[in-house]
């Protein structure tokens, strides 16, 4: 019996080859150009027909850009960490043939014949065959500027991202709820809507309690659920790995129920869910950007009331590029609760002289400059942190607005330097990461994304100097750490949404 792999596109010819001359399959970088779409599957031949290598690709690429993607960690989505940080490139939570995936803009699935079917097909291996069967969507997100600002009120300026959870699940007639992970194979999350939710173990599984719990406390009529999860997201990059797993989550419980929610109300919801269940007291930023994210578009967010513009970013103009540390990033450990509370702390001594203030976001930089011998250094540190940030947020999306990419760019690294220096939440390779971007040629500006202490930096990049610039920041962070990055290209996508 012969046995194949395929790489198929929407947009282009299958390709069939014997898999016996296969050693390894990668997932590579997807680019989207004008609803072209270009799409490189990195497979490993045998010495012997490495010949044959270039013809199968998507378009054909230089043997230099061959050569990168070929240094890339397979997949660099879906990863692990174990307790130190580090990547475990071998677990990927699923049996061998049924390896990581990368999704494209179009919904198509890249990997060895990997598409919709197949990932109802490992659903039905895992749960058996029964009832209908649907596959949601939901996002991940990367920050582009104003971090730190959502919960005092303020402005941010997310995107939703190509690299997304997947929820494929099927109705229960008992009441009770069985969810299983790619990520953390044989750890089963299960709860029954007959008993009260609460907190447990394992810890990943309270992003499916919490909004279970709460649209029960909402008296939505809900059902029972089979649920496998699949990423291409890493959990702890800080690219909102848990505001997509509970907006998933809610996305599929809603669908089978027969029931809806407009994006909004999802977004709040979550956000209680994350606060109540995962402990952490984060703003709404992630689970708006989640839910109402727009293909081709950046969401400048007023945290206050929620008011929302869509702002373009061509990908002619501008490559969006994400680096991930691979150091572990987790945010319930009282770091991301003790800032919160001395911005608290900022705005009840603000209030004093201004009984207006609400947040951080009604000060002024000439308020904060005047209160520097009234606040402790590392309060007046965190108040002037933010409200220097929501005025670089403001005037990034202007400039994005009209094309100006050099200012925007210096916002970033001004953003950077700031969530180093006066909210300390930067990691040494996080630094040196946003360092050597702006050495590189082609970089408009680099920071740090997400909550920090780890994860991610995020760069805007001049697309021809794209390709270029994500070889040599993998190469000198190797060098400097010993650690192989996750590296990609992403465009801005839409919301979570059922596939079908």
């Amino acid at each position: 019996m012969r046995h194949d792999v395929d790489a198929t596109s929407e947009h282009r010819s299958k390709i069939v080859f014997p898999i016996k001359s296969i050693t390894k399959i990668s997932m590579c970088f997807v680019a989207q150009r004008d609803q072209d779409i270009n799409v490189a599957l990195v497979v490993k031949i045998l010495p012997q027909d490495r010949s044959k290598e270039r013809k199968l690709l998507h378009p054909p690429l230089s043997a230099e850009r061959l050569d990168f993607l070929h240094r890339q960690r397979d997949g660099g989505f879906g990863q692990r960490f174990d307790d130190a940080g580090r990547h475990d490139a071998d677990d990927i939570g699923f049996r061998d043939d049924f390896p990581r995936l990368t999704l494209l803009a179009s919904g198509t699935y890249i990997g060895a014949t990997m598409n919709t079917a197949q990932l109802k097909a490992e659903f039905v291996r895992q749960f058996g065959q029964a009832g209908r069967v649907h596959v949601i969507r939901a996002p991940g997100r990367v920050n582009l500027i104003g971090e730190h600002t959502d919960y005092n009120d303020g402005f941010v300026f997310p995107m939703a991202i190509e690299p997304q959870v997947f929820f494929v699940c099927r109705a229960r007639t008992d009441g009770n709820i069985v969810v299983k992970s790619s990520l953390f194979p044989g750890a089963a999350v299960e709860m029954s809507l007959a008993k009260p939710i609460g907190k447990g173990e394992p810890k990943w599984g309270n992003y499916v309690r919490g909004p279970v719990a709460l649209l029960l406390s909402k008296g939505v009529p809900l059902v029972g659920m089979d649920c496998l999860i699949v990423n291409t997201l890493p959990m702890g990059g800080g690219l909102s790995s848990s505001a997509a797993m509970e907006v998933g989550t809610t996305r599929a419980m809603l669908t089978l129920a027969g029931e809806d929610m407009d994006p909004s109300s999802i977004a709040l919801l979550c956000q209680k869910a994350e606060h109540e269940y995962a402990d952490v007291p984060c703003g709404i930023m992630d689970q708006t950007i989640v839910t109402s994210g727009k293909i081709g578009h950046a969401m400048l967010l007023d945290c206050r009331d929620y008011s929302k513009q869509f702002v373009p970013i061509n990908p002619a103009d501008l490559t969006i590029v994400i680096v991930n540390s691979m150091v572990k990033h987790e945010l319930s450990g009282g770091e991301y609760a003790e800032r919160r509370h001395q911005c608290e702390e900022a705005v009840e001594f603000f209030q004093k002289s201004s009984p207006k203030i609400k947040a951080l976001r009604d000060v002024t930089m000439e308020q904060v400059t005047q209160a520097r011998t009234g606040l402790s250094d590392i309060v007046f540190r965190r108040a002037r942190h933010v409200v220097g940030e929501n005025d670089r947020c403001l005037r990034f999306a202007e400039h994005l607005k009209t094309q100006q990419y050099e200012q925007a760019g210096q916002l970033m690294v001004a953003s950077h330097n700031s969530l180093r220096d006066d909210y300390e939440v930067s990691t040494p390779e996080l630094d040196y990461l946003v360092e050597q971007a702006m050495k590189i040629k082609g970089v408009y500006g680099s920071r740090l994304t997400g909550g920090g202490f780890g994860g991610c930096t995020v760069s805007a990049v001049q697309p021809r100097f794209a390709d270029a610039f994500m070889a040599e920041i993998q190469k000198v962070y190797q060098a400097k750490f010993k650690i192989d990055p996750v590296v990609f290209a992403t465009n801005a996508t839409d919301g979570a949404s059922v596939v079908e």
